[in-house]
């Protein structure tokens, strides 16, 4: 036994120990296919799946970078708001669930806003973390939202949101409700100066976020099988009680009844964004595609108001 203690066994452990770990986290897997995705290759696709086209969850920072011109922009920074009003406390105190979330993000709270250009155009943008406690707006989100904004009206540029949340934040009740009505005077002070304001809706947009800036905005766009909506599935079934189609709350079910003007891959995102804003602020620019500069011509015999015919 001395032997096989003494001699054998730390040999074994020299060779094992001598080998390099290999990192558990090399591999992702699809939830939509469910192949199991190289994360480098995954993250250089944008996290979109190469097989099926499921587009996952991005980043906040990451999608910043995929926007802005050349991948510069400035982060704005949002004010800081009371911690736990409410001292709340489920399984967990908020208090503890806040910390957690951001050790594992990295930021301060669901929402990071930027500016920088666009097309060369100048635009705030304010992107979701649904890492962050599932992306949920609370007060900071909401004085992220009201900074964001104030800041495109400063700039006179355009501002885009890029949503991707379960709906308001529970832990902070009432004040959380708040921000829904806060949110929609913000994107109207935008479109009362006669800026853009956007709405890019991801997977998922639900809840308090759907039902209050999410659906104001001047031009919606939408990333492929994005899921939006307010209530869950199951909720409205056994209200209407009725089965609903398997596309339904789905970015390409709501286009085709109204609710979202285009629908589009993440690798068309920037490049839409881009047209849409020639389109919205007069631009010169050729389009590269069918989306039109110039309004048609009114049909025949239609009344044309007297301001346009003295230009004419």
């Amino acid at each position: 036994m001395n032997w096989l203690t003494n001699f054998v066994r730390p040999k074994i452990r020299a060779l094992v120990g001598s080998q390099k770990e290999i990192p558990d986290n090399l591999w992702e897997k699809c939830v939509g296919c469910n192949a199991m995705l190289f994360k480098r290759e995954l993250e250089e696709n944008l996290n979109v799946c190469r097989h099926c086209g499921q587009h996952m969850k991005l980043p906040p920072l990451k999608r910043l970078e995929m926007l802005f011109d050349e991948g510069a922009f400035t982060l704005v920074p949002v004010p800081k708001v009371i911690v736990d009003p409410l001292k709340f406390r489920d399984q967990k105190r908020y208090t503890e669930r806040l910390k957690e979330a951001q050790s594992k993000t990295g930021q301060a709270d669901a929402i990071m806003v930027g500016e920088g250009k666009l097309g060369g155009k100048p635009a705030v943008i304010a992107a979701f973390n649904f890492a962050f406690l599932g992306g949920s707006m609370g007060m900071a989100v909401g004085e992220g939202l009201v900074t964001a904004a104030r800041r495109a009206i400063e700039l006179r540029a355009a501002f885009i949101v890029v949503p991707a949340s379960g709906g308001a934040r529970m832990q902070e009740g009432m004040l959380s409700l708040m921000q829904m009505p806060r949110s929609i005077i913000a994107a109207k002070h935008v479109k009362d100066a006669g800026l853009p304001y956007i709405v890019v809706f991801t997977d998922p947009t639900t809840g308090g976020v759907t039902a209050s800036f999410a659906m104001t905005g001047d031009v919606h766009i939408a990333e492929k099988g994005a899921l939006i909506g307010f209530a869950g599935r199951r909720v409205i079934e056994s209200i209407v009680r009725e089965v609903l189609p398997p596309a339904f709350q789905r970015s390409e079910y709501l286009k085709d009844h109204g609710m979202i003007d285009v629908v589009v891959t993440r690798h068309e995102l920037r490049e839409t964004l881009v047209r849409v804003l020639d389109l919205l602020t007069g631009s010169d620019r050729r389009p590269q595609s069918g989306l039109r500069l110039t309004a048609p011509p009114p049909p025949h015999g239609a009344r044309i108001p007297p301001a346009v015919a003295r230009q004419k």
